[in-house]
């Protein structure tokens, strides 16, 4: 049984447990569609982008590139599938739209008000692979209520990397078991629990559309297993 009272600060992932990034490149696709005159499958777009998402971390985990933002790893990415949706034609400032689009994601429903119990009573900062200006510029517009942006570019590597979740308590002034990692990825959550940290998993059984088939529970191990950030702060009495 977990002690509450002993949680100093929650770090979250962002894209997928605090945004909905799917839904969201999907309502943007409208628009894009009526701007520039082009139709695609934007849902199969989304995800065919966020597929590539992983291998591009691998390559600057694996030393295949330096250390290169998220912004312009998935500006690569971008470029690799406009093709694929017969959208090779865009020019450099539609490309840079599309692409500024992981900065506009919409939170999840529960996500402000969650974050804003749990802030009175704890830290509340993102351990994200996004960068800072990315996840400010996110946090802006939705009005996520951080404390501190910490995450990947502040370490200089990508989760599960040690050293993301070892640099966020390090700044924070806290030990590894005094900070819950919060995720919807059961991966990301086993890679803080081996370092020490505790763990929330948030479900979010949606976040790769209707047909999902991860993450749709939490793995054994997780302290605490949700349905929303409301029901993680209700579980940490705030």
């Amino acid at each position: 049984m977990i002690d509450p009272s002993r949680i100093r600060a929650l770090a979250f992932d962002v894209f997928g447990t605090v945004v909905d990034w799917r839904s969201s490149i999907i309502r943007e696709g409208a628009a894009w569609s009526r701007d520039y005159g082009i139709e695609a499958d934007w849902a199969a777009f989304a995800d065919a982008w966020r597929g590539l998402y992983q291998p591009a971390l691998s390559k600057v985990r694996s030393g295949e590139l330096p250390w290169t933002r998220l912004d312009d790893l998935h500006r690569m990415a971008l470029d690799q599938i406009l093709p694929q949706f017969g959208l090779a034609h865009l020019d450099r400032e539609a490309r840079r739209r599309i692409n500024t689009v992981w900065h506009r994601l919409d939170p999840w429903p529960d996500s402000v008000a969650g974050l804003t119990r749990l802030k009175a009573r704890h830290i509340v900062a993102p351990v994200s692979n996004g960068h800072v200006a990315l996840i400010v510029a996110m946090a802006k517009r939705a009005g996520l209520p951080w404390d501190v942006v910490l995450g990947a570019e502040v370490a200089q590597a990508y989760k599960p990397d040690p050293a993301v979740y070892l640099t966020a308590a390090d700044m924070l002034g806290v030990a590894a078991g005094e900070m819950m990692m919060v995720a919807a990825h059961n991966g990301d959550l086993a890679a803080a629990r081996s370092l020490g940290l505790r763990t929330a998993f948030v479900r979010r059984p949606t976040e790769w559309g209707p047909g999902q088939t991860i993450d749709l529970e939490a793995e054994p191990g997780a302290d605490l297993a949700v349905e929303s950030i409301e029901e993680l702060a209700d579980r940490l009495n705030c």
